[in-house]
Order: C-alpha cells, then sequence, then structure tokens
C-alpha cells in the first residue's frame, strides 16, 4: 500500500493555484539606481515580486551582491539595469566627441545650429612653461572666434537680403530662423577647444567602459573628465527637490523634533547613484597598448605614403575575406589614410603577417576587456566617410551602426560651407581656416612631446576627418532617408545623399526602398 500511495501521489500531484489577478504591470521611482539595479536582478535568483525585494533590500544589500556578482563573477548584465542621468558642463567640442563615443549612449548637446558661441569661453590646455605654445594657442583660438562672428553676422545680412519675410511670419521668427542659417555657416570656424555642454543618460556598465575609456586617452582634459564622472557617480548626485525637501524637513522639525529626525532620513538624505558599480574603473591597459602598437603597425605597412584620393562617401565592396577587413580596420583607426588604401596593402600580405596584424588586437587583452570595437566585422555595408567634423558629429550620433573614427589632423584640408560665396565671405573664411591649420602644425612640431596633442584643440569643425560605418542595409537607409530631409545641415544632408547614391550604383535593384530627399532641389530656408 505505501508503495502504491507514493505512486499515486507522483501520478496525481496537487493542482497548482492559479492566479486570480491579470498581468501587472506598475512604474518605480525612487529607488537608488543600483539598489533597482539588485531588485531587478533577483528576478532570476528570488521568486519575490519587485515590491517585496525593494522594500527588503538596503544599499548596504545591494552593495555586498554587486560586490560579489558584478565584480567577482563577471555578471555585468546587472549593471544593465541601473540607469544615471549627468549634467556634463563646460567641456571643449573636442572632449564631447570623445566622451559620447559610446555604442550604448543617450543624450543631448548643445546645438552649435542654433546657439552662439561666441560667449561660451573655450579650453585652455596647460602648456607648463613653454609660453611660447601658449601664445600661440591663445591667439589663433580669438582669431577664429573673431571670424566666426564676422562670418555669423556677414551670413545673416546676406540672408536678409535674399530671403523676404512673409508677411504672415512674425519679424522675431524671421529673425530667429535666419540667423539659425547663419550659424549653419559661422560654426565651421569653431575650434575644437570651443566650451559646449551636454546631459547622457547612460546604463552602469556603459559608464563604467566610459570612465575606463576616458582615463586612458592622451588628452589631460579628458582624463580628468573620466575622473569627474567616476567622482559624480560615486559621490552625491544633486537632488532636484534638495533645497524644498530641507526647508520641509526644517519646519517639521521645528513642530516635532523627534518626527524631523525620522523625515531626515528620507528627506534629506544623500543619494550616490552608482558607489559600487564603478569605483573601480581605472585606465584601460589594453586599448593603450593595442593602439600603441597598431600605430606602428600602420606605420610599417604603408610608411609616409601620400594619402590618395577617394570619394568623400566610398562605400567598400563586400567581397573581401573576413582576416582582411579585420586587419584593416584595425589599421583603419591608427592612421589617416583611406580603408581601401590601407586594404590594397593588407591585402598584399601572406597570411602569417595578416593574421599578425589581427593578434596585435588581442595580445593585451585582459579577462574582462572586451574586444576593441574594429572586431566588429561582417557588417554588409561599409562606408568611408570623408567629411567636416561638425557635420559628422550629426552622424556620429547613429549607435545601430559600428563606428571606427581617426584621430583629428589637417591632412585632409577643409570644407567650405555653402553661402560663403553669395555673402562674400570666402576669402575671409579661407584665410581663417587656413591660419588656423598651419597654427596646428606648427604646435604640433614645436610644443614639447607632453603637449603636443594640445594642437588638435586648434582644428575648427570645418576641418575635414575620416570615420568608417558599418551598417545593415535597413541602417543605411535610414540614415540616407532621415539626414537628406530639407530641415537637415547641408554638410551632412550631402552625406547622406551619396550614401543613397553609391547603394543606388552597387545595388541598383535596391534604390526602389529608398524615401530620400533629393538635395539638388532648392530648399526652403525659412522651413528648419
Amino acid at each position: 500500500m505505501p508503495q502504491i500511495e507514493a505512486m499515486s501521489v507522483v501520478a496525481s500531484p496537487a493542482p497548482v493555484e492559479q492566479s486570480r489577478n491579470q498581468t501587472e504591470v506598475f512604474a518605480v521611482h525612487g529607488a537608488d539606481p543600483e539598489v533597482l539595479a539588485y531588485a531587478m536582478a533577483k528576478y532570476s535568483r528570488s521568486a519575490l515580486s519587485m515590491r517585496d525585494s525593494l522594500r527588503e533590500i538596503s544599499n548596504q544589500r545591494a552593495e555586498q551582491f554587486l560586490n560579489t556578482f558584478y565584480f567577482q563573477y563577471g555578471h555585468r548584465s546587472i549593471a544593465d539595469l541601473a540607469h544615471l542621468a549627468f549634467a556634463i558642463e563646460r567641456l571643449s567640442l573636442l572632449a564631447a566627441i570623445v566622451l559620447v563615443d559610446e555604442q550604448r549612449w543617450d543624450g543631448q548637446e548643445r546645438s552649435t545650429r542654433y546657439q552662439n558661441f561666441r560667449k561660451s569661453g573655450w579650453y585652455m590646455p596647460d602648456f607648463g612653461t613653454d609660453q611660447a605654445s601658449a601664445a600661440l594657442f591663445r591667439e589663433n583660438i580669438e582669431a577664429l572666434f573673431g571670424a566666426y562672428h564676422e562670418v555669423a553676422e556677414g551670413a545673416l545680412e546676406s540672408l536678409k537680403g535674399s530671403v523676404a519675410r512673409p508677411a504672415q511670419m512674425k519679424p522675431e521668427t524671421y529673425e530667429r530662423t535666419l540667423r539659425a542659417r547663419a550659424f549653419d555657416v559661422a560654426r565651421y570656424l569653431l575650434p575644437l577647444a570651443t566650451n559646449t555642454s551636454l546631459g547622457q543618460i547612460v546604463n552602469a556598465r556603459t559608464l563604467e567602459t566610459q570612465v575606463s575609456r576616458l582615463l586612458s586617452s592622451p588628452f589631460a582634459e579628458i582624463r580628468q573628465l573620466g575622473e569627474s564622472l567616476r567622482s559624480a557617480a560615486t559621490g552625491a548626485a544633486w537632488n532636484v527637490q534638495g533645497d524644498e525637501l530641507a526647508n520641509l524637513q526644517q519646519e517639521i522639525a521645528a513642530l516635532d523634533p523627534a518626527l524631523g529626525e525620522r523625515a531626515a532620513m528620507l528627506l534629506t538624505r544623500e543619494v550616490r547613484t552608482a558607489p559600487t558599480l564603478v569605483k573601480y574603473a581605472a585606465p584601460n591597459e589594453y586599448e593603450m597598448a593595442t593602439r600603441r602598437e597598431l600605430r606602428q603597425a600602420a606605420v610599417d605597412l604603408i610608411g609616409n605614403a601620400p594619402i590618395e584620393a577617394v570619394p568623400a562617401v566610398d562605400l567598400i565592396e563586400g567581397d573581401e575575406s573576413l582576416e582582411v577587413e579585420l586587419a584593416t580596420t584595425l589599421l583603419y583607426g591608427a592612421c589617416h589614410y583611406s580603408y581601401r588604401q590601407i586594404r590594397r596593402h593588407v591585402a598584399a600580405l601572406n597570411e602569417v603577417r595578416r593574421n599578425d596584424i589581427i593578434a596585435l588586437g588581442t595580445r593585451h587583452r585582459g579577462r574582462h576587456d572586451e574586444l576593441l570595437r574594429e572586431f566588429s566585422a561582417g557588417k554588409a555595408l561599409k562606408f568611408d566617410i570623408l567629411m567636416d567634423i561638425g557635420g559628422f558629429r550629426d552622424m556620429h550620433r547613429h549607435r545601430r551602426c559600428v563606428q571606427v573614427l581617426q584621430g583629428f589632423t589637417s591632412a585632409h584640408g577643409f570644407d567650405l560651407p555653402e553661402g560663403l560665396k553669395e555673402a562674400g565671405l570666402e576669402a575671409r573664411y579661407t584665410e581663417a581656416m587656413q591660419s588656423a591649420h598651419a597654427a596646428f602644425a606648427k604646435l604640433a612640431e614645436s610644443a614639447a612631446p607632453q603637449h603636443q596633442s594640445s594642437a588638435d584643440y586648434l582644428l575648427p569643425l570645418g576641418t575635414r576627418n575620416r570615420a568608417l560605418f558599418k551598417m545593415d542595409f535597413a541602417e543605411a537607409v535610414y540614415i540616407s532617408e532621415l539626414r537628406s530631409q530639407p530641415q537637415g545641415h547641408f554638410s551632412y544632408r550631402r552625406i547622406a545623399w551619396e550614401m543613397y547614391e553609391a547603394v543606388r550604383k552597387q545595388h541598383p535593384a535596391l534604390a526602389q526602398y529608398f524615401r530620400v530627399t533629393d538635395v539638388n532641389e532648392p530648399v526652403d530656408l525659412l522651413k528648419r
């Protein structure tokens, strides 16, 4: 009988009680980011509801959990659950470009298309005792801002003379719209030293890699930015309601001191957004050592060969091997040559030498290091794009594609914005750009080795730079359609159109799926 009873228990288990409620969905507010990340991670380790988890979790318990599972076991996905908001103010445009160069990043920056940057100030590198370099730098920055103001005002007056105000448009709207069009032209003269501000919302995992990458930079400003981000994450956050909450706590304490003490624990406590998840962020030795070796490998392979001319938008055919693509891409970010020129040299190598270049990309990789971005290979469409830095910054926002950026240089010259000739400003603009590029070359050669990178801050946004964009077909359609729209800046509109044209020529049957705007058609300058 006992055996029969046991068999009947196995064959007929007690019915599981079905939920009497429908699916429950609720928003969560008020939990510290790391505590919330711990609570969400507990779904995989506990049957507790989110409400119960948050009620029982303390900051101390969250820190203990993260120290174990994040740092010891390497469960980095936990940090994806902690999202943090930062305001980053008075950083240079150069630093902003480096800061936002993350594939998982959300944020907004002060726009050079809609705001006057003349009074924003600029970053002054520390030249130590090299007063001659400091004076050269300051003189040329001030000259660029002077030219920026002249071109902005001159372009505005030219637009007013050629674009009539519609009767139904208010004068202030007319003025504001045309001034924004004038900034589209003048921004080409803003140096990379120009101060800007931005806000970002990132998860803690992105923040950790971002801080590590910034700490690895050759630029002192960017290394300091990494330190500041880490301090902001591990230190007390600014509370938007802080003053009001402190006043409320004082009013409560005046009525009831004991209740005031309890209120202080809730109303005026310090919140540290990520005291655990980024505290160990440090310079990335893997990246720094690998970048150095790749720069030398590029020199060994190509030497000082002249930079060959290629189209501004060069769509690379997809008939290369994965090994050739990997080796070419690794070298691409280490020099100023086009993808096509580098690939020709790589393809001529024997298998052993080509594999040696690929091995450089992994030689210094640590246990928890992700592979360099250059290893994101295999995308069907590869666009090698040469364009002005200002326009590139808009293209830089497209994070569904893989982007490999080259360093700043004057080797590719500069672009001429539309409207200069009509405003009679081409000579003034060209003079300012040439002077800035000459000062860049002089500073890079004459400054002490530890200060030579400071020359990059002198380069204006009109300077051409190269970047590689790898993407799938859907992203090529998206970028071409979005960036070719008439309200966009004429620089990236042209690039978006040429991306479409390049695909159309190589894959004519697919052109019908693009809904692009022909950039050769006239644009209503009063529509933004």
